[in-house]
Order: C-alpha cells, then sequence, then structure tokens
C-alpha cells in the first residue's frame, strides 16, 4: 500500500500550498498526563488490540474493557458517542448480513471479475472503506487491486471512511451551524482526490 500512500502524501502537501496562512490560536487548559491514568490506557488499548488480532476471545473485550473504566473512569464511557460506535456496528452488520444474500454474492462477484479496483472503491461511497474490504473480498482473489480500492476509496463521500464522520462530528462541536460549508468543501477536495487516485493507479 506504499504507493497509493506516497501519492496520497503528495496530493494533500501540493493541495496544502494553496491554504492561506493563518495565526493558530489555542484555547483551553493544559492537559497532564497521568503515570498511572496513561498505564491504565495502554493496558487496555493493548487489550483491544489483542482481540482484533484474535489473541484474546471477544468477550474479554467486551466485558474487561467497560468494566475496568466502570470502576477507574466513568467519565470516560459517559463521553463516549454511542450514536456514531452504533452507525460503526451498523455498517459491519450490514456488510456481513448482504455478503449471505445469493443475488448480492452473484452481483460482486461479477463486477470484482471486471474491476476490482474501480468497483472496491465505489463500493465504499456507499458502505465505507472497511465494511466493503470485509464484504468483497468474499468475492476477488485479487486481494491487492481491493486493499488499493478501499485505500482509495476513503476518499469522496463522507462515509467513505468512517473516520471522515469522526471528523464531521468533531468539526460540528466547533462550528455548531458549519455543516453545509464542511460537506461541500470537503466533498469538493476528496470527489478531486478520488478521481485523480482512480485514474493513476488504474493506469499504473
Amino acid at each position: 500500500m506504499l504507493p497509493p500512500f506516497l501519492v496520497s502524501m503528495l496530493l494533500i502537501t501540493v493541495c496544502c500550498l494553496f491554504v492561506r496562512s493563518e495565526p493558530l490560536s489555542v484555547s483551553g487548559k493544559t492537559v497532564e498526563l497521568k503515570p498511572k491514568s496513561t498505564a491504565l490506557y495502554l493496558a487496555l488499548f493493548a487489550v483491544a488490540v489483542a482481540v482484533v488480532l484474535r489473541a484474546l476471545p471477544l468477550w474479554v473485550g467486551l466485558t474487561v474493557i467497560p468494566a475496568v473504566l466502570l470502576v477507574t473512569d466513568r467519565h470516560a464511557l459517559k463521553a463516549v458517542d454511542y450514536s456514531l460506535l452504533l452507525t460503526f456496528v451498523f455498517f459491519f452488520v450490514f456488510a456481513g448480513n448482504m455478503a449471505r444474500i445469493d443475488a448480492v454474492r452473484d452481483f460482486f462477484s461479477a463486477l470484482m471479475d471486471k474491476n476490482t479496483l474501480l468497483y472496491s472503491a465505489l463500493s465504499c461511497q456507499v458502505i465505507s472503506n472497511v465494511p466493503s474490504a470485509i464484504l468483497l473480498s468474499q468475492f476477488t482473489q485479487n486481494y491487492a487491486e481491493l486493499l488499493r480500492g478501499v485505500n482509495i476509496g476513503g476518499a469522496g463521500t463522507l462515509i467513505a471512511s468512517l473516520a471522515s464522520l469522526i471528523t464531521f462530528n468533531e468539526y460540528m462541536r466547533h462550528e455548531p451551524n458549519g455543516a453545509k460549508h464542511f460537506i461541500i468543501e470537503f466533498s469538493a477536495f476528496n470527489f478531486a482526490l478520488l478521481a485523480v487516485l482512480l485514474v493513476i493507479f488504474s493506469i499504473f
């Protein structure tokens, strides 16, 4: 995945050259890291990674991490954006269920045979890139093109990458009336980058 990464970084750097320099003002209190809390969260992060890598069973992550936070940091549990979390869950459930429908399997198998890169990138625009990777991996053996497609497909719509939803939510916290401006500017840059990346990696 190094070529898409390098090309994307180059394109982003070029875009940044056209952004006007402005003074950055930082408000708010200074956050100090507490050694004990830092160690605790690093340990919980290690547990989460172990669950993802299947070194630990899923139930450990679903029970141990919330239980520890319930005792040590209830504020963290209250601060979770549960609506966004459920959005992630629904996308993954949707992708898993779609793969079990015969008509859907036939449809995606045909598309993947035609152009894995293009159709995996387009799929991301509707169901996001990570769920697309999970769904489409069952219909192709061309994993190199699939990985390129879902990485490139992270550009485009607001839901093409679920990380963009996090960015949007954070932006709205600071600019409650700026949704329209954000979506227009975000879409313009992202679709332009998507088009350029698709052309480049379709040729090379």
